[in-house]
């Protein structure tokens, strides 16, 4: 199961609360205050993980909770704390605070998601929820004036709220395109990953990220997106689902079916695509783009591709056949020179 945006509940432990106490021993029937402080409660932390892949052990346990501390005890003795609790997460995940707001003109409730960290680095913790602070025991409240006093501070509650977890694959590159445009296959070429290859859509129903080495210290990562299809921006399909993971890729790669094999008009599907990205996100829509024209190996593609090079002037057009390997030096070359990042 893929899960890759869900909504959770989390709350803290609560404080213990300090102790009133006191001493009574055998020569002292009537000993000071020793009441103690209680511990801490529990913490709710979040860990960026990199074998963790989806968001899917919280669709199994949407709330999260941490234990109390304990009160505190005679003879000055602090309450146990409670442990935290630390949540694994896959790099990229987008954390946001979720509130809900009535509108006053029609009643409806409204959803309201305030940004609070995005944990993009492997090994980051962020506290999500802070364990309450142990109260103060009576021994705190003693004076010359006030030798018996009964005064404590409880504990202070944990910290809770409703949050709302999304993640955005982190690549350097995304394709994008509509099923069966070749996508699959382009990133068993490129990197090592190896997903589903079929001839049929949909083959793909989750995200992937691959690797690319252009050499032993260069490299870059791709995410093979799924396909995309008309209306994917108003969430039609698994729209959001999957735009959402190309929110964070420094170059977007338009992957098209040269041939229309499938009796697809490839210049339709690009300015298909283009409507939808744009119609998802206006910053999406300004992000540098080029246009891989799969599928060159086959019946038809020569002619299509001077249409679509006559229709879009301005654009870098790599003419490649992932199948075959046609042009596909010419596009690790081109991927080397705009995404590629020295790794040492």
């Amino acid at each position: 199961m893929f899960v890759d945006h869900i909504k959770v509940h989390a709350h803290a432990g609560k404080g213990g609360d300090g102790s009133v106490h006191f001493y009574r021993g055998k020569f002292q029937p009537k000993g000071g205050p020793d009441g103690g402080d209680g511990g801490r409660g529990g913490s709710i932390i979040l860990l960026v993980d990199n074998s963790t892949d989806s968001l899917k052990t919280f669709f199994f346990n949407a709330k999260l909770h941490a234990a109390d501390g304990d009160p505190g005890g005679g003879n000055q003795r602090f309450g146990k704390s409670a442990s935290d609790v630390v949540y694994k997460v896959p790099p990229g995940t987008l954390i946001s605070r979720w509130t809900e707001e009535e509108d006053p003109e029609t009643g409806e409730i409204d959803v309201v998601l305030e940004p609070v960290v995005d944990l993009t680095k492997v090994g980051e913790q962020f506290i999500l929820c802070q364990g309450g602070k142990g109260g103060k025991g009576n021994v705190h409240f003693k004076s010359a004036t006030h030798q018996a006093p009964r005064e404590f501070t409880p504990g202070t509650p944990g910290e809770d709220g409703d949050f709302y977890f999304e993640l955005r694959s982190i690549a350097d590159a995304g394709f994008v395109g509509f099923p069966n445009a070749g996508k699959s296959t382009l990133m068993s070429k490129l990197s090592a990953a190896r997903p589903k290859i079929a001839s049929y859509p949909f083959t793909t129903l989750q995200p992937m990220v691959g690797v690319m080495e252009f050499n032993p210290i260069r490299r870059a990562t791709i995410a093979d997106i799924p396909g995309i299809i008309e209306g994917a921006h108003a969430n039609i399909g698994l729209g959001h689902q999957f735009l959402r993971h190309i929110m964070r890729c420094r170059l977007l790669m338009f992957v098209v079916d040269t041939a229309g094999s499938e009796a697809r008009d490839p210049i339709t599907d690009l300015e298909t695509l283009r409507t939808e990205i744009s119609l998802y996100s206006d910053e999406l829509a300004k992000r540098p783009w080029c246009i891989l024209a799969n599928k060159m190996d086959l019946p038809g593609s020569e002619e299509n591709l001077a249409l679509i090079k006559d229709r879009f002037k301005r654009v870098k057009i790599l003419p490649i056949s992932a199948d075959s390997g046609l042009g596909m030096d010419k596009l690790h070359k081109f991927l080397d020179q705009k995404i590629g990042h020295n790794t040492e």
